[in-house]
């Protein structure tokens, strides 16, 4: 592991340490901890590893876990493309094999979600198991969107098309449109700090790292047809659900088994959409028992 020059401005988890990885073309930053099979965590949108604080160090007790900054966000490297999902799955991948393994459990919320479900179908060799929190398959995706209620839910990947406008509207009064979502997902149940929302805001704000973010939404109307046609997935598949998600439905949960092999689902009715951070004991828990099955 090479010790990262440019270090966090926060003290990671107990028993985290944090380096770099080249895979694709692209410098991945990532913070890991623990030994044994290997295990990665992929964030989402807009946060970066840090999003999993909960899950590293428990994991970290019977895996080695690894939870990368994405292509584009934190202190990972901010390329001009490859912000597809070809390119997206090849970075993990690539990460797995610069991390000396043929394969890993891969976890992943939101966007991360996203980019397991494309590993998972791309280059399934590579994902021993596959876990995902609040993310849907891309062939269940397509058909939400044709419903009105999940477009409606979804309009706002329309507005992040709206290249330079989307960027003035997010960085906005010291991106106050990030700081109000995340204070409105978290409800006064105090699963987010103050710290923690600054932490978010700060990685976003890294020179280059909210336009690449929002990259990943410029790419998804060629994205999901380019998926979902493609093979079912055969890893072990559990899929984790908040039902208070307010942007994606419970409706991208039906007829998943046509897509997945054997999938296992369990739902998660009075939690939302940052299901790993707000509900992070259950999700361990989940982790855990599915992982060392």
């Amino acid at each position: 592991m090479t010790t990262s020059a440019n270090k966090e401005q926060f003290a990671l988890p107990e028993g985290c340490e944090e380096g770099y990885a080249e895979t694709n073309g692209t410098r991945l930053h990532y913070v890991a901890a623990g030994s044994g099979p290997l295990v990665l965590l992929l964030h989402g949108f807009p946060a970066f590893w840090y999003s999993w604080r909960h899950q590293l160090p428990v994991l970290a007790g019977r895996f080695r876990v690894v939870a990368p900054d994405l292509r584009g966000y934190n202190l990972s490297e901010k390329p001009a493309g490859g912000y597809d999902l070809a390119s997206l799955s090849a970075d993990i991948r690539g990460l797995i094999e610069a991390l000396g393994e043929r394969h890993a459990h891969v976890v992943g919320h939101d966007w991360g979600g996203v980019v397991a479900w494309a590993t998972a179908i791309r280059a399934p060799e590579s994902v021993r198991r596959l876990v995902v929190v609040n993310a849907p398959h891309p062939a269940a995706m397509l058909r939400e969107l044709r419903r009105p209620r999940q477009l409606w839910r979804s309009a706002y990947m329309g507005f992040f098309q709206l290249r330079g406008m989307a960027e003035r509207a997010v960085e906005r009064d010291g991106y106050a449109l990030v700081r109000r979502t995340l204070r409105v997902a978290d409800r006064g149940e105090a699963w987010l700090t103050d710290e923690d929302i600054a932490r978010y805001v700060a990685a976003i704000a890294r020179p280059g790292a909210l336009t690449a973010a929002l990259e990943y939404y410029r790419q998804l109307r060629h994205d999901w047809q380019a998926l979902s046609p493609m093979r079912v997935v055969t890893a072990p598949t559990l899929v984790l659900w908040g039902e208070l998600d307010p942007y994606m439905g419970v409706g991208a949960l039906e007829g998943l088994d046509r897509w997945v092999r054997e999938p296992r689902i369990r739902r998660f009715p009075t939690a939302g959409h940052w299901l790993n951070e707000q509900e992070s004991e259950r999700v361990n828990a989940e982790l855990l028992a599915f992982l060392l099955e």
